[in-house]
């Protein structure tokens, strides 16, 4: 499975685990990823634990991965958005942004896991249903933002989103730098044969189901539409 992939890369005291868990009577898979010990959800608030790194140093990390070269692309793809978009809000250039929650070794691991998922799926086309974002405020390293956050405002610009009535951070710069870079484009289902479902399931309880849904298929082709010009 993904986790024991996830743990064979090498990053240290990295690990990651698969639990079945219910939100809401749906049942999912839920990947806790924990460094020395310590899940994500215990390293909120205190990111002055934990590594700072650049944009180059985070590159230079997954390039030491054991991962095929396409998944590597892909996973320095997705941070070099992130970091386009933290310049912008600290007016600075992307190679002096210092990533604190999404540098630490959970966030790499979380990015090359979804890289090498969506590698390993080698789907064709990507859509996406806009995106719910929350309102309210979030803490991080920065002190108390808006929602969504500045970062993640950014790497939306061009993608449909709405608040929704979910007070708190639904989607987070590295979901939305996942999405941005995956999604070919943003809809309905579309038509489509449906081969596989599941619910990846985040760890907060909202009073409903807490869970990305993915929806595999193979889509229905449509002939083009042929006219035929004839002089005689």
């Amino acid at each position: 499975g993904i986790c024991e992939k996830l743990n064979a890369l090498g990053l240290p005291g990295v690990e990651a685990n698969a639990q079945t868990v219910t939100k809401n009577g749906v049942t999912g898979l839920h990947i806790k990823v924990s460094v020395h010990g310590e899940d994500e959800a215990e390293m909120c608030g205190h990111h002055h634990q934990h590594e700072h790194r650049s944009l180059a140093e985070v590159c230079a990390l997954i390039d030491s991965l054991a991962l095929p070269e396409k998944v590597r692309d892909d996973a320095r793809a997705v941070y070099t958005l992130i970091a386009q978009a933290e310049a912008r809000v600290h007016g600075r250039e992307p190679g002096e942004v210092h990533f604190h929650e999404l540098g630490t070794l959970d966030a790499v691991a979380d990015v090359t896991g979804v890289c090498l998922l969506m590698y390993e799926l080698g789907v064709e086309r990507v859509v996406a249903s806009p995106l719910r974002l929350g309102y309210g405020t979030v803490k991080c390293a920065h002190g108390e933002l808006p929602v969504p956050a500045p970062a993640t405002a950014l790497l939306l610009e061009g993608v449909p989103a709405y608040g929704g009535d979910i007070e708190g951070e639904l989607c987070t710069p590295t979901g939305a730098a996942l999405v941005k870079y995956f999604a070919d484009e943003f809809g309905a289902l579309p038509e489509m044969t449906i081969e596989r479902s599941g619910f990846g399931m985040g760890t907060r309880d909202y009073g409903r189901v807490n869970g990305l849904r993915a929806i595999l298929g193979e889509a229905v082709e449509r002939l083009p539409r042929v006219s035929e010009l004839r002089c005689n």
